[in-house]
């Protein structure tokens, strides 16, 4: 599915954002490792947000990867299997970056993890100059630690560079509901919630660690369902899409 870049006129309610994206994301159908559909659309969706003139950071999950090396890592230390985990972020970063630059979308890859004969090393402030130039900035491997997440990465790369919120990609739900609603057929879609509703009761946005980090940077939170890319676009564009997690 091939997204029609936005018009560059557009109304945009942000002027920078980091976009959370799962591994899953890219699977498409696949039990598991990246689908080139699913993984074209998804670039097209970021590619109309950057068209609105929005300047575009983002960090990407490594379940679709993980999933096939699940069995390895059982019995494996935790340091260990977290390091691979946050290589395997990069193995996402780097085909979501060609397909960007396919859309003429200019793109850097910025590793935790020191890789750079393919990515730069993180560096603040060289993050900060790509986006105030346009260019779209991957964050991978996590926070380049063992024992967090990469929401907590995203929570912390969107904290550094100063976004002014972060989108929340979902895959199969519409937002935050007050139960899990694959399970749950009474569960309900919450409109607004605080973080610290949200880490109380339990509600799975992101891992508490994370949550915390965006409470106490006044970072507010866009959770969507990313199986339509059109609300990507709809949220940066002012539009209420699924959840909005915040602190007043």
């Amino acid at each position: 599915m091939t997204a029609t870049p936005a018009p560059p006129t557009a109304d945009k309610a942000f002027g920078r954002v980091l976009i959370k994206l799962s591994g899953e994301s890219l699977m498409g159908s696949r039990e598991y490792g990246t689908d080139p559909d699913r993984l074209d659309a998804v670039a097209g969706a970021v590619a109309q947000v950057h068209a609105l003139g929005v300047e575009v950071a983002i960090v990407v999950g490594a379940g679709n990867i993980y999933r096939g090396m699940s069995g390895a890592a059982a019995g494996m230390d935790r340091a260990t299997a977290d390091y691979m985990g946050m290589l395997a972020t990069v193995l996402n970063a780097l085909p979501l970056q060609d397909a960007l630059e396919r859309r003429d979308v200019d793109t850097r890859v910025q590793s935790a993890l020191t890789i750079t004969e393919v990515a730069e090393p993180y560096i603040r402030r060289r993050a900060d100059r790509h986006l105030e130039k346009g260019r779209v900035v991957i964050f991978a491997a996590g926070t380049g630690n063992p024992f967090f997440t990469t929401d907590t990465a995203a929570a912390l790369r969107a904290a550094e560079v100063h976004c002014e919120a972060i989108l929340m990609a979902k895959n199969g739900v519409e937002g935050v509901y007050t139960a899990d609603p694959r399970t749950d057929p009474s569960a309900e879609l919450i409109a607004e919630i605080t973080h610290m509703e949200a880490i109380q009761r339990g509600l799975r946005v992101m891992d508490s660690t994370a949550l915390t980090l965006c409470m106490e940077n006044r970072l507010p939170l866009h959770v969507f369902n990313m199986d339509d890319e059109r609300n990507m676009v709809r949220i940066v564009s002012g539009e209420r899409i699924g959840t909005l997690v915040r602190t007043p």
